[in-house]
């Protein structure tokens, strides 16, 4: 019997690694209709799933036709591939890049990019939009976690969840800003989603730290 116990903690264990949470790529599903075009993906449409695309220019044209506002991507391998001598000159000539993108968009706008090489990821806003939108949460907590998480998925896939999930947390922080509720938004579905996960998660923390003490216990009887 206590091997039994010592057996379910184990399992215990390796369900609560991070290591086992383990999606599916969506590079081994990727529907039939690729061709999506998106006014809002400026460039990087084939590294982000058709699927997330979609839903991105869904989200991004509710809120630009109920406030004005655009939110663009630009995720790309690479910014060029010219090498730098040092950091300073990379982040320099990232910053310079960044602000030729932006030079060609009309205010009111947000830009999120990615640069999957260059291990770079970045919010930027136009002046009249830099105090809507929590530009440090919505990349820690929303965009790079997905991109550095370490599974099997493929970078493909983790771009495509990180830049859809950023998507929605910038789309959503602007109509919440304006008094407004996107039909299109996916944020009450993650929010969802979440609770009931963290309550699956700690039901088996509780049962996995009893089936422990329980052993322990009896382990020192015998």
């Amino acid at each position: 019997m206590r091997s039994l116990y010592i057996k379910i903690g184990v399992l215990f264990a390796l369900l609560l690694s991070p290591t086992a949470f383990l999606t599916a790529d969506t590079n081994v599903s990727v529907p039939k209709k690729i061709d999506i075009n998106s006014r809002f993906i400026l460039k990087g449409k084939k590294n982000i799933d058709p699927r997330a695309i979609e839903k991105i220019d869904t989200m991004g044209n509710e809120l630009f036709l109920k406030t004005g506002v655009s939110v663009y991507i630009y995720a790309v391998e690479r910014y060029t591939n010219k090498m730098h001598k040092d950091t300073k000159s990379k982040i320099e000539f990232i910053k310079s890049f960044e602000r030729n993108i932006t030079k060609t968009l009309k205010d009111p706008f947000i830009l999120l990019t990615v640069s999957v090489d260059d291990q770079h990821v970045n919010i930027i806003s136009s002046d009249e939009l830099k105090s809507v939108i929590d530009r440090e949460h919505i990349l820690d907590r929303n965009i790079i976690p997905l991109l550095i998480s370490k599974d099997k998925n493929s970078v493909y896939a983790k771009v495509s969840a990180a830049v859809l999930n950023g998507y929605a947390s910038i789309t959503d922080s602007i109509a919440e800003n304006k008094g407004l509720e996107l039909k299109s938004s996916i944020g009450s579905e993650g929010t969802t989603f979440s609770s009931i996960w963290r309550i699956f998660m700690y039901t088996i923390i509780s049962i996995g730290l009893l089936v422990y003490i329980y052993s322990m216990f009896g382990s020192r009887r015998k």
